[in-house]
This record gives structure tokens, C-alpha cells and sequence, in this order.
């Protein structure tokens, strides 16, 4: 797996945040597949994350994942939901969330980017996981997003570390099964980057509880750089929009 400059990246993740926000206008259709080169840019990724946040501070939280999110995202409240139809007329919680990405993988080619990081929301706080992928006009949207409560996660790190999937040499390896790859029983959902260098895949168990995973191609095989458990919500727990 090849990381990038740190520094670069926590430079490069502030200028791009500004143009992240969903407001500038995209290439014309026809200047669209000069524009898309199969290229990662992982500080593209932390800087829509960082708009996405930004603008959940300042328009609500509810407003931010609408306008962010794929119109096959999906959201665990605590099951799992198509983000849009649940968004839908969704008031906004009256206590505010913030956070902050610490880490960004990438695919070789840009096609999928995962983000993970750190909430705030009130006296609550935890941790976060998002997968961002690239729309035809270059703008990145969120396929999934989940995370869970962690009173013992710590402060946001002072640069974001990057990580970029080895692009494959040669004659390249067909995928193994997503739904294999991905332990444990229960409905799976997932995909990957168009080249297939990243793969994400996860389960929700018949009690609610989650598993998610994701695995970069590190030039001989796949590694896993995230496997993520959320325990079944305790009866009588409410559900998270609160």
C-alpha cells in the first residue's frame, strides 16, 4: 500500500474544501471523460468530507447528508435505509454534529475513497466510516455511512494520513466473491472501485448489529485496513437521528 505526503495532503484537503461544498458547476458532458482520468486523488476525498461536515455545521446535519449523499447511500438508524427516502422530510436534531476525517484510503484509479474519523455531538462522541464515490462530473457522493458512540476515542489528529491501493500491473486478478469476503451472517451489502483495487462490503445481522470491511490491493494481495463491529442496539435504545 503507498501513502502520501501528509503534509501535502492536510494542505492540499484545505484548499479543495472551499470547492467541496456542492455549490461550484461541474465540466460540460462532453469535457467529462477527458476529465475523469483514472487517477486517485485522495485529498479530493478529505475535502468533501471536510464540506460535507462544514455544511452540516451551518445548514444542519440532515440538510448536509441529503446533499451529499448517492442516491444508493445507504444509513443505519439503527437499520439499515436508503439515506434519500429516509432524509425525506427529516426534521433536524436539535443537538448539533461535528467531525473530523483522521485517515483516507483510496482506489488506483479515484473511483471509491473511504474516510474514517471522529463525531461530536453534545456530550456524546465516537467514531465514523464513509464510502465516497466519484460521480461523472468528478464530485464525490457517500455510498455508506456508519459509525457508532466511543467515549474513549480520541482527539482528531494534526495532519490526515492517505493511503493509495497499488495500481495492478499485468495481467490482472479476476475479484474474489465481495459477499465471501465479507464474515459473519446476515444481509450483505457492498461493491467496489471500478478497477477493483478496493473492495467494502458489510452485514447487518437479524438483531441489528453490523460488520463492515474494506480491503486495499497492496500489490500482491488484498489487506484489510478496516474491520468494524456495531453491537445490536439495546431494546429500548432510540434511534440515532436524536
Amino acid at each position: 500500500m503507498t501513502m502520501r505526503g501528509l503534509a501535502a495532503l492536510a494542505v492540499a484537503s484545505l484548499l479543495l474544501a472551499g470547492c467541496a461544498s456542492g455549490g461550484h458547476r461541474g465540466p460540460s458532458p462532453e469535457m467529462q471523460d477527458a476529465f475523469l482520468k483514472p487517477i486517485a486523488k485522495p485529498g479530493d476525498v478529505v475535502a468533501t468530507e471536510l464540506g460535507f461536515a462544514r455544511m452540516a455545521e451551518e445548514e444542519g446535519r440532515w440538510a448536509a447528508f441529503r446533499a451529499y449523499a448517492d442516491e444508493s447511500g445507504v444509513m443505519f438508524v439503527p437499520q439499515k435505509v436508503n439515506a434519500q427516502e429516509w432524509l425525506k422530510g427529516r426534521a433536524e436534531p436539535a443537538t448539533p454534529l461535528t467531525w473530523d476525517p483522521y485517515e483516507v484510503w483510496s482506489s488506483c484509479d479515484g473511483s471509491i475513497g473511504v474516510t474514517r474519523g471522529r463525531w461530536d455531538a453534545g456530550a456524546a462522541k465516537g467514531w465514523f466510516t464513509t464510502v465516497w464515490k466519484r460521480q461523472r462530473d468528478g464530485s464525490y457522493r457517500w455510498l455508506l455511512d456508519h459509525g457508532d458512540e466511543d467515549p474513549s476515542i480520541g482527539p482528531a489528529p494534526e495532519l490526515i494520513e492517505a493511503h493509495v491501493a497499488e495500481c495492478p500491473e499485468g495481467s490482472w486478478l479476476p475479484p474474489q466473491e465481495l459477499a465471501v469476503v465479507t464474515p459473519g451472517q446476515g444481509e450483505f451489502f457492498g461493491g467496489s472501485s471500478d478497477d477493483k483495487t478496493l473492495r467494502w462490503g458489510g452485514r447487518v445481522d437479524q438483531w441489528g448489529g453490523r460488520i463492515v470491511t474494506v480491503d486495499v490491493w497492496n500489490g500482491s494481495q488484498f489487506q484489510r485496513v478496516l474491520h468494524q463491529t456495531v453491537a445490536p442496539p439495546k431494546s429500548g435504545d432510540p434511534a440515532p437521528q436524536d
